[in-house]
């Protein structure tokens, strides 16, 4: 009975023992094994160029992208079968080449990019493989714009975009060293790039004025000497047609203000002459009243006669009316002289 029991034991320890050893050898067997070989080609930017020629598609990737990820079996499926679709695949890792994330300008990840003959779309469908086949096999990257013109990840404005990144690149791995590798507090790490930049750019202003000076040939002491004399005459010279040039202008101001003053007084004087005339057509009904009363009234003797004319000369040597006025006053006169002095014969 006990060798009974016995039996089905010992029988289940050697099929696990069995287990073991075959499990044990398949272990052995697969870690002997050389890895599958990826068909899938990292690109770096020494061999991005390739790219160029025939048509690829590029991921862009990160290590801890869970996104990237789960897209990696996808990948090495779709490259698998690249020899079928005719058409080459690659990766890159934007943590170890920030250059090419820069060239193409990615932003997002994971990134797929195709290229034919050097013409670059951007891929914005699913990273799975029945969509990446049939994406080449349809040829619908011919509906997709291109990137050209600035875009192009060959172009020149693309090319600085990548030394940016790969600048930038290299400064976040040093930042790391210093705060993982070595143990510098962020802060230290932080003060150490302010001061490298304060003394990069005080070295790069320093080189442009060694440049600016091998450039600039200055001349020699005797040709400046020499170029300064002759232009001191020159200045000298121009000092004075410029004192003449003003001269000029004052005394034109001058005769202009005094033609302008000579024109008022014309102006004034013109007014001044039509009033008296106005003035003495007003007294002329009056001077033809007077003659008559004078006509009417007995003649008065002589010495009172002299002595009226005496007075009117008075009056009209402390008046002295203008050349205009003085006219019609001394014809005035004279009409009345004449009538005296006939009057006087007729007596």
């Amino acid at each position: 009975m006990a060798g009974w029991r016995r039996g089905p034991l010992f029988a289940a320890l050697l099929t696990a023992w069995v287990l073991a050893v075959a499990e044990a050898e398949t272990h052995r067997e697969q870690a002997a094994r050389p890895p599958e070989r990826s068909l899938v080609r990292p690109m770096t930017a020494s061999n991005w160029t390739l790219v160029m020629e025939g048509e690829w598609m590029l991921k862009f990737y990160a290590p801890w992208c869970p996104s990237c990820q789960q897209t990696d079996s996808e990948w090495e499926t779709f490259a698998k079968n690249g020899e079928i679709l005719q058409i080459s695949v690659g990766k890159v890792d934007v943590i170890q080449e920030p250059g090419l994330s820069g060239r193409f300008f990615v932003t997002t990840l994971p990134a797929f990019f195709h290229a034919k003959d050097g013409i670059f779309r951007r891929y914005r469908g699913p990273g799975v493989y029945e969509d990446l086949q049939n994406y080449i096999l349809e040829k619908k990257w011919q509906a997709v714009e291109p990137l050209t013109g600035w875009k192009s990840p060959a172009s020149l404005t693309m090319s600085g975009m990548a030394g940016l990144f790969s600048i930038s690149g290299k400064i976040w791995h040093l930042h790391n060293y210093f705060t993982v590798t070595l143990g510098v507090p962020a802060w230290c790490s932080y003060f150490i790039f302010v001061i490298a930049t304060l003394i990069f750019g005080l070295f790069m202003g320093l080189v442009l004025v060694v440049i600016s000076e091998c450039f600039y040939l200055p001349l020699p002491r005797n040709l400046s000497e020499h170029s300064e004399q002759n232009l001191r005459p020159e200045e000298v010279h121009l000092t004075e047609q410029l004192q003449d040039v003003e001269e000029e202008k004052d005394d034109s101001n001058e005769e202009e203000n005094k033609d302008s003053l000579v024109d008022d007084e014309d102006e004034k004087e013109d007014l001044g002459y039509e009033e008296e005339a106005e003035e003495d057509e007003e007294d002329g009904p009056a001077v033809g009243a007077d003659e008559k009363s004078d006509a009417q009234d007995p003649e008065p003797p002589r010495e009172a006669r002299e002595d009226e004319g005496s007075a009117e000369v008075g009056d009209d040597s402390l008046a002295q009316p203008h050349p205009a006025g003085t006219e019609a006053v001394g014809d005035s006169l004279r009409q009345r002289r004449s009538q005296h002095a006939d009057k006087g014969p007729s007596a």
